[in-house]
């Protein structure tokens, strides 16, 4: 008799593959095709991201990378939420080029690599994309990027915890460097400030709307304590609780975050544990008593900041500025559509920031490490 884990997985995979070819609300390829031309699939110019990249050379890519997810999904359901931050650490900086995942120290310690700068040291999902890249280079030796891996993975996880599908182009190559400082000085802080995330977002070609759809994947995950800590009891140095917080939810956020000295400084992509045990909360245990809808990808996030009940000060901040608030009521308005339809679009823009492509980089075989000439 098959172990309910088999069957686990089984009906996992199962929907992940039926939901990519008929998603639900609309959300479909040919909905997105028809206003992104460089989606056309005929295109054969080998410097540039495209759809189906690698039908020629890898053609069960993608599949595999589907597969690997519902797998990894059935065991922790979080790994969509720490594969979704980490590729947003990834992309921030420098573009999506898989440079978070690359150790290219080769043992000099005095050598800072991305993946160890303060807002980095809390990413998950290593081992993850690990795996998968395994499972590809078994069938596909040298042929798929770390970085495509990272994209499609992360697209293939928000679409299993109930989220959008979106086209993820692919043929990005490999960084052989990887950012410490710029990391260090450009990841977004949950504590900044309406005009500080704006501007960081703003240097990256996203406007208000596109950032505020694209800081709602704080709906699923996970936001671990040491993230929220600071602005219960000492926000921004001055001994006390952020005064914008609410007596009763003020209350509600400590009895969920004890005080603890380990408190490293943060980052806004908030720190979503692997383990549904971490300490911590989330923005649909911060509403359950007020609404009705499930835990997964929804619009709970913004009904919580209408509230006042933001867990992190940046996120709160949106219903500071006119523009950003007004979005925020919009996308808590209706049944979902208008948000998904807008974070599915900014994802597929953020996926390709500043990709590497044509002869540009390399593409790993091992994602922690760069390819040594021979």
């Amino acid at each position: 008799m098959p172990s309910s884990m088999n069957i686990w997985f089984a009906l996992v995979l199962s929907i992940s593959i039926f939901i990519s070819w008929t998603n639900p609300r609309g959300e479909t390829f040919k909905s997105f095709a028809a206003s992104s031309p460089q989606l056309d699939s005929s295109q054969d110019d080998i410097s540039s991201l495209r759809y189906d990249f690698y039908r020629e050379n890898c053609p069960q890519a993608e599949s595999i990378v589907r597969t690997s997810m519902a797998r990894l999904y059935s065991q922790h359901s979080n790994v969509s939420a720490a594969l979704l931050r980490l590729f947003f650490h990834d992309c921030f900086i420098e573009g999506c080029d898989a440079s978070v995942l690359l150790d290219d120290s080769n043992g000099d310690k005095n050598h800072s690599i991305e993946r160890q700068a303060i807002p980095n040291q809390t990413l998950k999902g290593f081992d993850q994309i690990d795996f998968i890249k395994e499972e590809l280079e078994k069938a596909c030796p040298g042929v798929v990027s770390c970085a495509d891996v990272v994209s499609i993975a992360t697209r293939d996880g928000i679409m299993l915890a109930g989220g959008p599908f979106y086209p993820v182009l692919t043929g990005r190559r490999d960084s052989i460097h990887s950012y410490f400082n710029e990391a260090l000085a450009q990841i977004p802080r949950p504590d900044d400030n309406i005009t500080e995330t704006l501007h960081l977002f703003a240097l990256r070609g996203f406007d208000e709307r596109e950032t505020v759809a694209l800081l709602g994947a704080h709906n699923i995950g996970k936001i671990g304590c040491e993230f929220i800590q600071k602005r219960l009891s000492d926000f921004k140095g001055t001994g006390q609780p952020d005064p914008s917080i609410a007596p009763d939810f003020l209350a509600e956020m400590r009895m969920k975050c004890q005080d603890n000295s380990a408190q490293p400084s943060p980052s806004l992509m908030a720190s979503f544990e692997m383990s549904d045990s971490a300490v911590g909360m989330s923005y649909f245990q911060a509403l359950s008593s007020s609404i009705s809808s499930g835990p997964g990808f929804d619009t709970h996030y913004y009904q919580s900041l209408l509230k006042g009940k933001g867990l992190l000060f940046a996120d709160q901040q949106l219903m500071a500025n006119e523009k950003t608030a007004r979005l925020v009521r919009a996308y808590a308005s209706d049944d979902g559509s208008t948000f998904r339809m807008d974070f599915a679009r900014a994802m597929m823009k953020m996926s390709s920031l500043n990709a590497l492509i044509g002869s540009q980089g390399q593409v790993r075989q091992n994602c922690s490490l760069p390819l040594v000439s021979s």
